[in-house]
């Protein structure tokens, strides 16, 4: 009996050390993912030596001898450091999540497939600068130069899935601004909350959910109601994943000399984007001759979205504009693959998409295009509409020609105030708010974007795509876009607030977030007259006053 329960024991000894051993060798193989922070690497993209440095904090100084060994360098350190955070947000913008994690992720895929991020951003690269194609090949060459040259494994996301990441793209790089303009563009959601509520409440009860809302707009959406399926219209809003919804806050302010202790102007910037991990921001400092930046990037894209050079520093809060419209296409009674239009029908655009599963098996996806955008109802194939309308998109985001990578590229590179502002003129989508200040003294704001000029409506609800009554006519000129320099009393201040007055000349936007930070943040600079420095900013931007409801 002692000799059994001797056994025993040694046994179960040994399977608690194997145990442990199979568990601390694990842990050592997958440290080895973690990136090298010492010694030298060699990357053959490189054309001279480069060095990256990381403080205490992790955060991360590159220096070189020219530019584009800048972005070599700065796309290395972002695969070293956030490679599945980059592959993640390329499958998603390219519809092809379901490739690795099955159908679970198909009505993401359907989603995706039919906004067609993928490929307007590949015909996107053939319109990009010169310059602004540079640094997003360079950027590429540092992200595969990690992927051909890293000695440990994956990161355990990869593992786990079983698969390797494709070499990096230009193409993927734009990904990431597509992405971003669906997350900070909100108006979609809105439009078919307020469809689904119009068969089932009055318009003044609609209008105690949305108090801008204006008495006369829900009249045509009671006329189409019958148009829309609200299981569609269900499904679509509550499609997107948690991480892609719009939430948020963001603030930003600008002081002239004359407010501040140093008298030079301050400017500070909190984008307020949900807490993840890992997080949407990377923060770096890159050096090169002519060229220094500093502030946040984010992996998957070689340029500072906020922070400063030598010149100009700026930061970004969300305008909540109205830039997307759902509009109600018929189909035509006599030809289903044709809908109506003022001139009479017209053939739906369509195009054929397949998503591949594990195991080799695919998935057919019909993608139809409308003259207004493709059609998102098609989307949830398990709600199909007997109504004999479809509901396509308008978004100013569904273009080729969108030169929002060459505005970046172009603020990054701005030697003065006009520069930056000229740079501007390409930012497109999504639109967002620009609060800059120079070391000239200058402060300013912009809300650079392409802002639609309906011919008729207010954008807050589906309407008839049939009659041309609402179509988009252009959109508001650069020029006549909000904006306010060097202001006489010294202050710039935003944080999703109305940014217009009523007189206005065109829609921006109907429904505001409420002022009350805006408030809270003007009342506390008002008492700044030569005294606010950049710790009174540091406080002001954990200022209880500050929080989002």
């Amino acid at each position: 009996m002692k000799s059994i329960r001797r056994i025993l024991l040694l046994t179960l000894g040994g399977l608690v050390a194997l145990a442990i051993l199979v568990v601390g060798a694990g842990y050592l193989w997958l440290r080895g993912s973690l990136p090298q922070t010492e010694g030298d690497l060699a990357i053959a993209s490189l054309t001279a030596p480069v060095k990256v440095l990381r403080n205490d904090d992790g955060l991360v100084r590159i220096q070189a001898e020219n530019e584009l060994d800048l972005y070599r360098a700065l796309g290395f350190v972002h695969a070293q450091e956030r490679l599945w955070q980059m592959d993640s947000m390329r499958r998603i913008g390219s519809g092809r999540l379901s490739e690795v994690m099955g159908r679970t992720t198909l009505p993401h895929d359907r989603f995706f497939r039919t906004l067609g991020f993928r490929r307007l951003a590949e015909a996107n690269v053939a319109k990009l600068a010169p310059e602004t194609l540079a640094a997003l090949e360079a950027y590429a060459e540092g992200v595969n130069g990690f992927l051909e040259n890293r000695s440990g494994p994956l990161p355990v996301e990869f593992q786990v899935l079983r698969y390797e990441p494709e070499p990096w793209t230009p193409v993927d790089s734009l990904l990431w601004g597509r992405i971003m303009a669906l997350r900070l563009s909100g108006n979609w959601r809105d439009e078919l909350s307020r469809a689904r509520l119009a068969g089932r409440f009055s318009p003044e009860q609609i209008a105690e959910l949305w108090p801008a809302y204006p008495a006369d707009a829900p009249v045509t959406v009671a006329q189409l109601n019958d148009l829309i399926d609200p299981e569609v219209a269900t499904a679509l809003a509550n499609l997107l994943p948690p991480g892609l919804a719009p939430s948020g806050a963001s603030n930003a302010w600008a002081l002239a000399g004359a407010r501040t202790a140093s008298g030079s102007p301050i400017l500070a910037n909190d984008p307020h984007l949900p807490l993840d991990v890992p997080g949407v921001w990377f923060l770096v400092r890159l050096e090169a001759p002519g060229i220094t930046l500093a502030g946040a990037t984010s992996p998957g894209v070689p340029f500072v979205l906020l922070g400063h050079n030598q010149q100009i520093a700026w930061g970004l809060t969300t305008t909540h504009s109205d830039t997307q419209d759902f509009f109600i296409e018929r189909i035509s009674p006599e030809n289903p693959d044709q809908y109506q239009t003022p001139e009479g029908p017209e053939d739906f655009r369509v195009r054929d998409e397949f998503i591949r599963l594990p195991g080799g098996e695919s998935i057919a996806l019909v993608v139809r295009e409308t003259r207004h955008g493709p059609v998102m109802s098609d989307v949830i194939p398990e709600a199909s509409s007997e109504t004999g309308a479809v509901l396509a998109l308008a978004w100013p985001a569904l273009r080729e020609d969108d030169g929002t990578a060459d505005a970046l590229y172009r603020m990054n590179h701005a030697a003065d105030w006009a520069e930056f502002r000229e740079a501007l003129r390409q930012f497109h989508a999504p639109q967002q708010n620009v609060v800059f200040a120079d070391t000239a003294g200058n402060i300013g704001f912009m809300a650079p974007a392409r802002v639609p000029v309906r011919r008729g409506g207010n954008g807050q609800h589906p309407v008839p795509g049939w009659s041309g009554e609402f179509d988009w006519i252009g959109f508001v000129p650069f020029e006549e876009l909000p904006k306010r320099d060097n202001p006489r009393d010294g202050v710039i201040v935003n944080a999703n607030n109305k940014i217009v007055r009523d007189s206005y000349p065109h829609l921006i936007a109907l429904d505001w977030p409420p002022p009350y930070r805006a408030e809270r943040i003007g009342t506390v600079l008002a008492g700044a007259v030569g005294t606010h420095g950049i710790t009174d900013s540091v406080v002001l931007q954990q200022d209880s006053g500050m929080r989002s409801a």
